[in-house]
């Protein structure tokens, strides 16, 4: 692929330091802002000097100012943080970068035996069965035969949380998938939004540094909104296109049955001659997207803070399996050269507009785990696991992850033989000259264990195969050793502005409310500021709701490396509420019950319920269950102050008189129907219900959504409602944010 334009080495590296009004007086990028560390305006760089005593009792003169030098675990200034060095401006990284490997790895061995990032997690096992041939482009084994089926293992997780952590964090999804092929194991470690916040791998252990828990206080947990993370943010302009995303409902999913996923970097898909295509992958969940609301998932982690590992576990054991469909964008190096934004910027998406998705299998989850720890915990996932006919483009963030997950893993499971653990061994015939190490299971047999040598077949083990094995693209790397941020990467906020103009208007709102949310919880204002001057660069009107909402005068727009592009289409894909289900199946329904409810109304309720291919759980006074009308009992899954409203998708209440009276005294099954409503959920409604309603202050509020239960005819007609999943325009009428100031 042809390299982009650039105006000089000066230029490139503006795009790699930010420059900020808070941060750098005003500077408006170039070769200046280039030379110069993020520091405060008023920081004093003026060298003094003092003394230190060598090993051997002489005195040096050093230079010090009242900014440290930063340097490397030996004591070396390292004069480049922000960008790992590569050959040529868009080149591969290179393995002598001493600085990038020792970060990484120190990263890395942080923390035993938990994992760093993404420790928070959960599995299942299925099949990927291939549906469309892919033979014209890859000679990936996987990719040949229509209707094979190759076996999987998918873990998703979040990422900030400790492993003790709550399921509905507002957080980024691990989405690993790893396949057992006939030609060893492919790991797509993707996650559930398909760009990310940085662009090259040094910065990741800052980022990750930013969003943990602070080190001096070890909190908050599993939480985005605190000065650390968004002090980085706001330093570190090419995240505001994930921003956007993390802030939007992508980042609170309501399972991850309807959750998309996404491998985020550009790969390159290799035919049999050594031809190359670059390609995106993408997981479509065939339940549709569904998210819940922020006040629905603070309340969630308190009823249930394994929701979504229930909801999985629950799911696979019914025999409703989650399937998801894999596509691929594929495209070639014309198109690369032709695009708006650089393709190796995992910062950056191609929208389905331009390049359609082209649907080439499904996956199944099937099983559920035998032991978690064995399986769940223990799986090891690598970037660099790809089989021949995938190979890997120069994405700097991409190149960087090939490095660090096999030392992670290395130091995670004790050593070099993971591979041992069934989770992680492939399907597939193994011959290799590795031996010993910590925790062996196996070793090779015969006499030999180099290569070359000279004995026979049976002594002399395995050979290398020029024709099956594994084979890198043969790019071509020009241009000089250096650490600089490619000028095609200085695009930050045009995709951010697509995303956000491509969600409804309820999306936008809920986007602009997480930001204020979050910023709230930033004690110092002008890390709130200088987030809210990148906003103006993204979309005035979401800057302006964030600076009021916070209390702000707005400030001038960030010194952006490059303008904003303020025409690209909206692209529907990147909208929730546009891609949801058509259906309720997979979903689950409330029914609030109490003794003489009518047997007949929840009968025909169940029964509609079923046919949907939903499930329900019944909430009760008490566990022991109900006596309905006819005399007949239904136990309960739930006791009413255990079972709120937030843990369904929607709910009915179902309720005789004499219950009604009951239940309007309660303060729980009152917060059942007030977070019901407020959450713009389909409510159904027996007559009876009504004085619950009245006592819970929302009687008159009640709306089209508010639907019902009379007489059995009434169970379809809710249930078919219900396929909406939620009512929206409900929240813009009882939301304070949604409502003009008086």
């Amino acid at each position: 692929m042809a390299r982009k334009p650039v105006a000089s080495q000066a230029a490139s590296k503006s795009c790699a330091t930010p420059a900020t009004p808070d941060v750098a007086g005003g500077d408006k990028g170039g070769e200046s802002s280039a030379k110069r560390s993020p520091v405060p305006d008023d920081a004093d760089l003026a060298p003094s000097f003092g003394e230190a005593q060598g090993e051997g009792g002489e005195t040096h003169q050093i230079a010090r100012s009242d900014v440290a030098a930063l340097t490397t675990q030996q004591g070396i200034p390292v004069a480049d943080d922000q960008n790992s060095l590569r050959q040529g401006e868009r080149g591969p990284t290179l393995l002598e970068d001493f600085h990038f490997r020792e970060k990484i790895f120190h990263f890395d061995h942080e923390r035993i035996p938990e994992r760093v990032v993404h420790a928070r997690g959960y599995g299942a096992h299925g099949f990927f069965e291939l549906t469309d041939s892919l033979a014209d482009v890859s000679r990936a084994d996987i990719f040949q035969r229509v209707g094979e089926r190759t076996p999987a293992f998918v873990r998703f997780s979040t990422v900030a949380g400790a492993k003790g952590s709550f399921d509905l964090a507002r957080d980024v999804r691990g989405f690993a998938v790893k396949l057992y092929t006939q030609e060893g194991n492919w790991d797509l470690v993707g996650n559930n939004i398909p760009v990310f916040f940085i662009q090259d791998a040094l910065k990741f252990p800052d980022l990750v540094h930013s969003v943990k828990p602070a080190p001096d206080r070890e909190f908050p947990q599993a939480a985005s909104a605190h000065d650390n993370f968004w002090d980085f943010v706001s330093l570190t302009p090419e995240s505001f296109h994930m921003i956007m995303w993390t802030m939007s409902d992508r980042a609170i999913p309501r399972s991850f049955r309807t959750m998309e996923g996404f491998g985020v970097h550009t790969f390159r898909l290799i035919d049999a001659e050594g031809q190359s295509t670059f390609v995106k992958f993408h997981w479509k969940p065939k339940q549709g997207l569904q998210s819940v609301v922020w006040n629905e998932a603070v309340k969630i982690n308190g009823a249930d803070p394994d929701f979504h590992r229930r909801d999985l576990w629950d799911a696979i054991n019914a025999g409703d399996f989650p399937e998801w469909e894999l596509g691929v964008q594929l495209f070639d190096d014309a198109f690369a050269d032709s695009f708006d934004f650089d393709v190796l910027d995992a910062t950056k998406l191609i929208p389905e507009e331009l390049v359609p998705v082209r649907i080439v299998g499904r996956l199944v989850l099937d099983r559920v785990v035998d032991n978690f720890f064995a399986e769940t915990e223990q799986v090891a996932f690598c970037t660099q696991n790809v089989p021949p006919g995938v190979d890997f483009s120069n994405d700097p963030l991409l190149q960087g992850r090939n490095f660090s997950y096999l030392d992670t893993q290395i130091k995670r499971l004790g050593g070099p033989n993971f591979t041992h653990i069934p989770i992680n061994a492939p399907k597939c015939p193994m011959a290799h000259f590795q031996q010993d190490g910590h925790m062996a299971m196996r070793n090779p047999r015969g006499r030999a264990n180099y290569e070359p040598n000279s004995w026979g077949p049976t002594e002399g083990g395995p050979r290398e195969d020029p024709v099956r094995g594994f084979s890198s693209y043969a790019e071509t790397a020009d241009g000089p050793k250096q650490r600089v941020r490619a000028a095609s990467f200085a695009d930050h906020y045009s995709q951010a502005r697509q995303f956000f103009t491509s969600q409804t208007a309820i999306e936008q709102k809920h986007i602009g409310d997480a930001l204020v949310f979050e910023l709230s919880k930033v004690e110092r204002l002008d890390i709130r500021s200088r987030v809210v001057s990148h906003l103006l660069n993204i979309d005035a009107s979401l800057a302006a709701k964030v600076a009021d909402g916070l209390g702000l005068s707005l400030p001038d727009p960030a010194a952006a490396a490059r303008p904003t592009v303020t025409n690209l289409p909206p692209s529907d894909k990147l909208s929730i509420i546009k891609n949801g289900p058509e259906s309720f199946k997979g979903r689950k329904l409330g029914i609030l019950l109490t003794n003489g409810a009518e047997a007949a109304m929840f009968q025909a309720l169940t029964a509609a319920v079923e046919a949907e291919g939903a499930v329900y759980e019944v909430v009760a006074p008490q566990i022991g269950g109900v006596t309905l009308s006819d005399g007949s009992t239904v136990a309960a899954k739930h006791k009413i102050d255990g079972g709120p409203s937030v843990l369904f998708d929607a709910v009915a209440i179902l309720v005789s008189a004499e219950g009604a009276a009951l239940l309007s005294r309660d303060a729980a099954a009152k917060d059942f129907v007030t977070d019901a409503f407020a959450h713009c959920k389909f409510i159904g409604i027996a007559a009876e219900a009504e004085a619950i309603f009245a006592k819970s202050g929302i009687a008159e509020e009640l709306d089209e959504a508010c639907l019902p239960l009379g007489r059995p005819a009434d169970a379809k007609t809710f249930i078919v409602a219900c396929r909406s999943l939620r009512h929206w325009p409900r929240e813009l009428a009882v939301d304070l944010d949604a409502q003009p100031v008086p």
